[in-house]
């Protein structure tokens, strides 16, 4: 595939107020494909919207630079800015516009105008999905609707590049459904790239086609979702939600023992009581759906009463907490 986006090295310090430096970036290499979905993943504060603005020549980094389809945002910012579109996780809409007019002024932002901007505002508004509300005010709308005219902004002026900032942040599920579906449109229908900052795993695991995990400005882990699960190794875990009764101890230590793949298993009694009746019994397994049908022979041969059955199979949240001890959401 061919690079869009290639970083190198970058760099970006901030001074505080009592004269130290702070290095909130430190040395960032990436590469981002044509045709791709690049997620950068990582908590908040992690320099996520550090490293992306610098990429998009928001901030001058402190060293290191970036090429956007060979273009130098340090030294060709105009012909590099031109290939990008940027949705901030701000809303920078005028509320007392309605959602046509903001397209149309933000058109004419780009250079564009007459016919061809008006149809581009009709194609964006049916992509956002709010060709009904397009003469409704801004400030009429929802949360989830800004963003979206926010998207369509960022769209107008057919960008090689789109770079989305936390785009799903603080809105309702419905918005944010269309939010990610318009997101995955932009790669399937319209061949376009996609850059994506998140601190949410689900968000990434769903629609990246490859992720970096940054912390404390630093790029950690670099790949598919499923190349980076198979680097940590991680174990599916099988957890068997348990009635009322007492747990014979023996029962856990024979589940190792008696099922291939089965590496241990554990009893774990409801809230701080230590009473072993109900709780869950969990199994961790290489494997961990090849295990389940045996796992639930053995429950049912000790009489056990099954209320609920969960594989929980490893993910990015797992990756992270394997490679920082600690979890995304720290």
């Amino acid at each position: 595939m061919e690079t869009l986006v290639e970083a190198r090295g970058l760099v970006k310090n901030f001074k505080r107020k009592d004269g130290t430096e702070v290095q909130a970036v430190k040395g960032v290499n990436l590469d981002i494909q044509k045709g791709e979905i690049f997620s950068l993943l990582g908590p908040n504060g992690a320099g996520k919207t550090t490293t992306i603005s610098m990429i998009s020549g928001l901030l001058t980094p402190t060293s290191g630079d970036a090429r956007i389809g060979g273009f130098s945002i340090t030294k060709q910012p105009m012909e590099a800015k031109r290939l990008m579109g940027v949705v901030p996780q701000e809303i920078a809409l005028y509320p007392t516009l309605s959602a046509r007019q903001n397209l149309n002024f933000f058109g004419r932002m780009y250079g564009m105008g007459g016919a061809e901007l008006n149809k581009r505002i009709d194609e964006v508004l049916d992509l956002i999905d709010l060709k009904d509300r397009q003469k409704d005010k801004v400030d009429t709308f929802s949360g989830g609707m800004k963003r979206r005219v926010n998207i369509g902004v960022g769209l107008l002026h057919r960008p090689q590049l789109i770079y989305m900032d936390e785009p799903t942040v603080g809105i309702d599920p419905q918005n944010r459904r269309r939010i990610l579906d318009t997101v995955l449109r932009l790669r399937d229908e319209y061949k376009m790239t996609v850059l994506y900052t998140t601190h949410l795993m689900e968000e990434s695991q769903e629609l990246s086609d490859r992720v970096g995990i940054i912390d404390h400005g630093e790029i950690i882990a670099m790949g598919t979702v499923g190349e980076l699960i198979q680097q940590v190794g991680e174990e599916d875990q099988l957890v068997l939600k348990i009635g009322e009764q007492t747990i014979d101890t023996s029962l856990i230590e024979r589940i190792p023992k008696e099922i291939q793949g089965v590496t241990r298993a554990a009893f774990e009694p409801p809230g701080e009581t230590g009473d072993q009746t109900s709780g869950e019994v969990i199994v961790y397994a290489k494997r961990g759906r090849k295990a389940l049908p045996h796992l639930i022979q053995i429950a049912n041969e000790a009489a056990l009463e099954i209320m609920s059955v969960e594989v929980r199979e490893p993910d990015l949240e797992a990756v992270f907490l394997h490679m920082t001890g600690r979890a995304l959401r720290d």
